[in-house]
């Protein structure tokens, strides 16, 4: 890609805003910032690199949106993010080689899984905001970050819809604190997938920075949206999101 114009500089943020709206509020943002990148020229594995400059900007400023509302619970948010780090490294190394669709069916697949244990799970119960989960679900919470940790460091499309099973049932977390770790997760593991992308393939850092920006502005407002709106408003955002890109992942495949 040759350097980027003015107005490409400007669409990358204006699709960022509405990517990190939606990547705090529920995941699939980057299939959003993603595509658009790729429709300006650059290769996959490049988009993919440079995608995770805007991500980590975004689950910053959605990290400081949480605290500033009272919502933070560090020590977990730091284990977790510790398991899912070696995972999220071999996923990367594994990302910097990816290139063309072929992992879009495989994404549905997983969308599909996660709205049906979302959604159709009769035995999971509501938990109030201060539930505390049992030693047994954080075990399993922290083994399976590393799985999560990987899909994020290998292509991070579709992240939140495995993280967000993950905290809300299978550690109890209600989904306002479920959003607050997973923000978290996903910025501290971000940092070393973007390492080794940046070893391994070009980044490009000034398309990089103008999604950052959009992305910043997005996930801030998602972040203020999932407290002040509560759970109804992420389990509708999550519904329509999941279903849409099932849709469209299936029919691009």
């Amino acid at each position: 890609m040759e350097q980027p114009e003015l107005w490409q500089l400007a669409l990358l943020a204006v699709v960022g805003v509405a990517g990190g709206f939606l990547n705090v509020m529920a995941g699939g943002g980057s299939l959003l910032t993603v595509p658009v990148m790729v429709f300006m020229g650059l290769p996959g594995p490049v988009a993919n690199g440079t995608n995770r400059i805007a991500i980590l900007a975004q689950n910053l400023s959605a990290i400081v949106a949480f605290f500033r509302r009272g919502f933070a619970e560090f020590r977990l948010s730091v284990t977790l993010a510790a398991c899912a780090v070696p995972g999220a490294i071999a996923g990367a190394m594994v990302g910097t080689r990816l290139d063309g669709p072929w992992f879009n069916r495989a994404l549905a697949i997983i969308m599909v899984g996660v709205l049906l244990v979302m959604h159709f799970d009769k035995g999971a119960k509501e938990r109030p905001g201060d539930y505390q989960p049992t030693s047994r679900q954080l075990l399993t919470g922290h083994l399976l970050m590393v799985g999560a940790g990987f899909w994020g460091g290998f292509i991070q499309i579709g992240v939140g819809f495995i993280l967000i099973p993950i905290l809300n049932r299978a550690m109890g977390l209600d989904l306002v604190r479920t959003n607050m770790h997973k923000v978290f997760i996903i910025a501290v593991y971000t940092v070393a997938a973007l390492s080794i992308f940046a070893s391994q393939v070009e980044i490009l850092w000034v398309v990089g920075l103008a999604l950052a920006l959009g992305n910043s502005i997005g996930g801030y407002l998602g972040a203020h949206f999932a407290v002040t709106r509560g759970e109804r408003l992420i389990r509708t955002i999550l519904n329509l999101v999941l279903v849409a890109f099932i849709i469209k992942l299936l029919i691009s495949a």
